[in-house]
Parts: C-alpha cells; structure tokens; sequence
C-alpha cells in the first residue's frame, strides 16, 4: 500500500506541471476572446471610418474588402498584445494596459497595410514592379519611428485614398515610439519587412516573370536557410508573426540582444514559415481558379506536402519551445494548424487526411484549440 501511494503521488506530481500549463495556455485563449477581439473591432472601425474620405473608389474599394474579408489577420495578429513582455512581468515595467492597447493599435494598422496593399498589388490588374515597390515603402516607413512619408502611389494607376496610407504608417509610428526596447529589435523587424516587400514585389507581377524572379531572389537571400525549398524559403519571408513577436517584445524594458537574436532565430524560417505555408495550403482551390501563384502547389503530390508541413510543425515548436516565455509561443505554433485547418476550405477541397496528420501531430493542445476555432467559425466570430 506505501508503494502504490508513492507511485501515485509521483505520477500526481508529475501531472500537475502538464495540467497548470494547460489551463494557463487556455486562460490565454480566453482573454485573447474577451478582451483582445473588441480591442480589434474598435481599431478596425476607426479605419473603416478613414476610408470614407478615399476619392479614388477603387482604393476605397480595396481598402474596405481588405479589411472585411482579412480582418482574422488582425486578430490573430493581436494575440501578441497578450505576450509575457507586453504584460509587463519585468520588474518595475508599468502602463501594462494602456501598452497593451497600443500594440493592439500597433499590430491592426500595420496588418492592414499589409492585406490592403496585397490587394493593390493582386486584384486590380497593375502589374509593374516599380508600383509594388514604391507602394511598399509604405511597410518599411511603418517601422521606422521618425522616418518621413513617400508618395507611395506614385507609379500606381489609382492614387487619391484621402491619407488613408499614410495616417496607418503614423499610427505604426506613434506606438513604436513609445516602445522602450523597439531600438533593439528595429534592424530585425526592417529585415523581415524589406523580405516581406520583395516576396510581394515578384509575386505579383507578369505571371510569365515571377516563378523566375522569385527563384533568384531566393537563391540569392535564402544564405544559411538552403535546407529549404526555394518556396519555402520565399513562404517564410511572407509572415508578419516575427515583426509582431519583436515588437510585444521590445514592450520590455528588461530585453536583451540576446533574446531579439532568440526570437529572430526561433520565428524564422519555420514558425514563420509554417504559418504561411497553411494559409497557402487551403488556398489552393482558389489560387487555381484566379491563376495566383501557390507555393503549395510547388510540392510533388500531396504526400510530399504533408511530410514537409508536419516537418514545419515540428521544428516550430521546437522553435518555440526554446524561446523566452516558451509556452506564449508554443501556444502560437498550436494555434496555427488550429486555426487554418478548421476553415471549411480544407475539407472542401478534400485535405482531410493531410490535416488530420497535421492536427494530431499538434497533439491534445492543437485538437483542443482546433475545437475552439470550429465553435468561433459557427459563431461568426472567424
């Protein structure tokens, strides 16, 4: 009787750490639900509100189905206002509400410029590079906290917006200036944004050009990273995880260079990676009917893909397991295959087996939040 009791002491011990964890991860999600999604819907009104004054209605245009049709970028975004540093645990840090806020405010302006230059350069016919390029100084001035505006339609066939651009890069700029650690990490966040710009830049242009421009530029940039496919490499660049990790880090006073290194390394190529690789996943239909490039479709069948996705899954959280605030990011990576993967995109195009690969490889936590995303989708909150 003494042996079975200390064996099911231990085995109770041992569990507790697995159980807190969980239920800690879960309490994120909920205020993640409660707080940070109103947060969102404030912030997204407001620019709603700023594309009124646009004179060009096809920027108008654009702009509102940017965000109508986007708006989960923002707040799956958003989640990083809940972040350790953001939540003020250093010591002495004070205004945890009020940073809180202002990433928020932070993460939904710079995601909108975001999706809404995506639909500038994808669905209004201009096809030069020179355009994509000039409208994307737009993204890196959004990180740069005292740098000056461009006239970013300069080369683009529609240009009166009523300063709906330029007043997203301010607000960029205003929370990035309050952030007492962003000199840390504001080489790192321009590198991934100026990656970012160039993978839109090519992506979008003459369909006959692309593939060839992109194999290039990645063969040229991809430096330690050439384990990967050249699609890969060029999926990762296309995330705006890693900016977001940077900047709720760089909320801390206490950080250090040697945790933006961290972070850098953990989120790029395969958190960042694994991300838009799944969003490309269930977008396969529709880049096929509208003739988008597809980085999935590069793959050699869909068992190639599944083996390679549950690879990104894996070396993710691996990623995030070895960060500072592990289980913050590790909720990241669990959430991800979650959250694509309950789009009813993905069984209607028949990638059941590939996701329940994916789903269990996630184990209970990625199952657990998978169910969450299911009930928010019935529920119109996705």
């Amino acid at each position: 009787m003494k042996e079975l009791t200390s064996s099911t002491g231990q085995a109770a011990s041992a569990t507790r750490p697995v159980i807190g964890a969980r239920m800690r991860r879960f309490g994120l999600v909920a205020r993640f639900l409660v707080w940070v999604f109103p947060e969102v819907e404030r912030e997204l009104g407001r620019w709603r509100q700023q594309l009124e004054v646009a004179g060009d209605p096809e920027l108008r245009r654009q702009g509102l189905a940017s965000i109508g049709k986007k708006r989960f970028h923002a707040q799956g975004g958003s989640f990083y206002a809940l972040s350790g540093a953001a939540a003020g645990k250093t010591p002495g840090y004070a205004g945890t509400d009020d940073r809180k806020r202002d990433l928020v405010a932070f993460i939904v302006a710079f995601q909108t410029i975001s999706d809404y230059l995506d639909n500038l350069c994808d669905r209004t016919g201009c096809l030069e590079t020179a355009a994509f390029r000039q409208l994307h100084l737009a993204y890196t001035d959004a990180l740069d906290p005292y740098g000056g505006v461009d006239d970013y339609y300069r080369f683009y066939p529609y240009r009166d917006d009523g300063g709906y651009l330029t007043a997203l890069v301010k607000q960029c700029r205003e929370v990035l200036q309050q952030l007492p650690s962003y000199h840390l990490v504001q080489g790192e966040v321009l590198r991934f944004a100026r990656l970012y710009s160039d993978l839109q830049t090519f992506k979008h242009t003459f369909p006959h050009l692309r593939e060839g421009l992109l194999q290039n530029w990645a063969a040229a940039e991809a430096g330690a990273h050439r384990d990967l496919n050249w699609w890969e490499f060029a999926a990762a660049t296309g995330s705006t995880l890693g900016i977001f990790a940077l900047c709720a880090a760089a909320a801390d006073p206490g950080l250090t260079p040697e945790s933006v290194d961290q972070l850098s390394a953990g989120y790029f190529p395969w958190i960042s990676g694994l991300h838009i690789l799944l969003d490309y996943f269930i977008d396969q239909g529709e880049d096929e009917a509208t003739g988008d490039l597809n980085f999935v479709s590069y793959y050699a069948g869909e068992g190639h893909c599944r083996e390679r996705l549950l690879l990104f899954l894996n070396r993710a959280l691996d990623c995030a397991a070895a960060l500072p605030d592990p289980w913050f990011h590790t909720t990241v990576v669990h959430g991800l295959p979650a959250f694509y993967l309950s789009d009813p995109k993905a069984p209607m195009q028949g990638l059941d087996e590939t996701a329940g690969v994916l789903l269990a490889g996630g184990g209970r936590e990625t199952m657990s939040m998978y169910q969450i995303c299911r009930l928010l989708r019935r529920l119109g909150k996705l």
